[in-house]
């Protein structure tokens, strides 16, 4: 069956923005205009159909990620809208892992802020191309000079304007049109009617300038733009579109438009920048993706009353609806059962999901960061990149039953949201739950109970500490047992030390002649790892770990994979009481926005905090300090803050790193 929508024609994309910049409003309104829904709903009313989880319905904000599939002129655009709250930061990671573009949304009045930073990191790690669209523009204080000042001075890109707002008698009332040298303006309360007409003669000085810019970043990249230039001529919109567009494709430039998504004003041109200026799937991968075997990998994976639904994005090949996979996990077969595209939660019924193309399969148990490939051809795409759990909370069963069902649903809730993670209590034995942060933890306890009837109380949030080796030692362990039935020995020789910051278990087999077969050598690592969890520092699990093989022997008969994963367990915890082991805090980043009169409070305050100032910068008429401070810090920080600043201040999160804690400050970290 020939694939319904050609390969260049396809958009996989996100929308990612600091929390409340207006992303799933947006995201309403591209459904609205590309026709997938016929009435637009909005976030405060908790009726968004991108926002269609109870939760987020009720808290007013998005808090996982939402696919939608959608066509304009022509282009089939697969869309992602992810949440801006740092603590469901790995919605972003996972997302942008299968995206091939971002629009990026900012606030029109505060600009650039914390989590924009932190998605625009992301997205650079991934190397995904951006457009910027400054949104909330119809309002007081929107500055959208700021806004394209802060693209590049925060965020370090090269913004070229393509639209700018058109404003009347203080109004906002349309886009100027940049490329096409025209003023859009849009009338009726949905926005569906659009006049173009003359762009105002002259321009402005501002908007002159970014006309110029926006010129010569074409002239740069085509030599028929650069002549037309010199001569005086006005190049030809369409040329300008494709020089800027192979700009943006190497990430130097980043198309900037204006609107106000609310007003249902500047979102067509947006979606004719998506069209003309992020990558379709062969931008990306020069192979022919139709002709290359089956490789799609699982980004996400949620469950209902109707079972697992698995998300993935396919990158070569087709998955068909009743083919035999191949799983990269567990290397066994399975059957695709259905297939679905989304609008948010309608699902489409579809019978293949070709190259390029993002769906879920229905009913397979699959996990994220796994590969479904041809069996013929079994490939691992790169897995998804977690990160580590910084707040802790213990939660106890309030029932029999409750008790029975817990663990089933906990297994569920870390399926679909692997940031969190399941410990347990090494005191009181009770189950631990893990995440990003006070709110990750919240919505999960609730999501226990809404999702799978399981509710639970919960305790106090508590630092995640972690803890590291000091020095490098030496084991030499010889694990042998006999009794009665077949005994078990493996010898091994350890050398284990501290890892650089953030690089987890560095393992290297330096056995020499062969004296450990390969998979006892792996036995090995997997004994290392699991002894890494157990909590054997004060409870703390062990992070950063340099561990190198040297010697060992086996026995002919007792030697098997299961001693030596013993062995190389009893090495770690051996070594731990010689290795001087360091007990780690998380570092956050914290942004406070407040107003002038407040901001040495807020400095003295985070100080008192064991914090540091990083910088002070003005966004319009508040302050924004900057800087660092240990999570154990910060609980209650909101009240704090509060007082400080009348009320008028506020503060984003996220994590930075690990360091050594102060062994004053670790029975802290408790909220009041």
């Amino acid at each position: 069956m020939p694939r319904t929508i050609p390969l260049p024609s396809i958009r996989n994309f996100g929308i990612v923005a600091h929390v409340d910049a207006g992303k799933t409003t947006l995201t309403e309104r591209v459904l609205y205009y590309t026709g997938r829904i016929h009435q637009m709903r909005e976030v405060h009313d908790g009726a968004a159909h991108a926002d269609h989880d109870p939760i987020e319905q009720r808290r007013g904000i998005t808090i996982k990620a939402a696919a939608v599939t959608c066509d304009w002129q022509g282009h089939r655009l697969h869309l992602i809208d992810t949440p801006g709250h740092a603590d469901f930061t790995i919605e972003v990671e996972r997302s942008l892992r299968v995206l091939d573009g971002a629009v990026v949304v900012l606030d029109g009045v505060a600009g650039v802020e914390a989590q924009t930073e932190t998605v625009w990191r992301q997205a650079d790690r991934h190397g995904v191309p951006r457009l910027v669209f400054v949104n909330k523009l119809d309002r007081a204080g929107a500055d959208f000079a700021r806004g394209v000042a802060d693209v590049a001075a925060r965020l370090g890109a090269r913004p070229v304007v393509v639209t700018a707002p058109l404003v009347e008698d203080g109004a906002l009332v349309g886009v100027i049109d940049l490329v096409e040298g025209r003023a859009l303006r849009w009338h009726g309360p949905r926005g569906d009617t659009v006049t173009a007409g003359p762009a105002p003669a002259p321009l402005c000085d501002n908007l002159q300038a970014a006309r110029e810019h926006l010129l010569e970043v074409a002239a740069d990249e085509d030599p028929a733009v650069l002549a037309d230039v010199v001569d005086g001529r006005a190049p030809a919109a369409d040329a300008v579109r494709a020089a800027l567009r192979r700009a943006t494709l190497a990430g130097r430039a980043v198309p900037v438009l204006a609107g106000a998504a609310y007003r249902n004003l500047g979102v067509q041109p947006l979606l004719d920048a998506i069209v003309a200026y992020l990558p379709s799937p062969p931008d990306r991968d020069d192979r022919d993706l139709d002709a290359a075997p089956l490789a799609a990998l699982c980004f996400k994976t949620t469950f209902d009353d109707h079972g697992a639904m698995s998300f993935v994005r396919v990158y070569t090949g087709a998955l068909v609806k009743g083919a035999t996979v191949v799983s990269s996990r567990t290397g066994k077969r399975l059957r695709v059962g259905r297939l679905v595209q989304l609008v948010a939660d309608t699902r489409h019924e579809v019978d293949r999901l070709d190259a390029g193309e993002l769906g879920a399969v229905l009913g397979a148990p699959l996990a994220t960061g796994e590969t479904l490939a041809d069996p013929d051809a079994p490939v691992a795409l790169e897995a998804i990149a977690l990160p580590e759990a910084v707040v802790r909370l213990a939660i106890e069963p309030a029932t029999r039953d409750d008790r029975e069902r817990l663990p089933v649903a906990l297994a569920r809730l870390v399926a679909a949201d692997p940031s969190l993670r399941v410990e347990t209590d090494g005191e009181t034995g009770a189950a631990v739950l893990a995440g990003m942060g006070q709110l990750h933890l919240e919505i999960a306890v609730e999501k226990l109970a809404t999702d799978h009837g399981v509710t639970v109380t919960a305790g106090r949030p508590s630092v995640a500490y972690r803890a590291t080796l000091g020095r490098t030692v030496r084991r030499d362990v010889r694990h042998v047992k006999q009794s009665g039935g077949p005994g078990q020995f493996a010898h091994v020789v350890v050398e284990l030390g501290p890892a650089p910051r953030g690089a987890g278990l560095v393992f290297e087999d330096r056995v020499r002649g062969g004296a450990i077969p390969r998979a006892f050598v792996r036995a090995v690592e997997a004994g290392i790892r699991a002894a890494m969890a157990d909590g054997l520092v004060d409870g703390h699990p062990l992070v950063d770990v340099h561990a190198a093989l040297l010697d060992g022997a086996t026995h002919p008969k007792d030697s098997s994979e299961l001693a030596f994963h013993v062995a190389g367990a009893l090495a770690l915890r051996g070594a731990v009481a010689e290795a001087a082991p360091v007990v780690l805090e998380p570092v956050m980043r914290l942004e406070v926005t407040c107003p002038e009169d407040a901001v040495g409070a807020v400095v003295g305050d985070l100080g008192r905090r064991r914090g540091q100032v990083l910088a002070l910068d003005a966004t319009g008429a508040a302050r924004v300090v900057r800087g660092e401070v240990p999570l154990a810090e910060t609980f209650g920080y909101a009240g704090v803050l509060s007082a400080l600043t009348h009320g008028r201040g506020r503060f984003v999160l996220e994590p930075a790193r690990l360091e050594p804690a102060p062994a004053g400050a670790r029975g802290g970290g408790r909220a009041a």
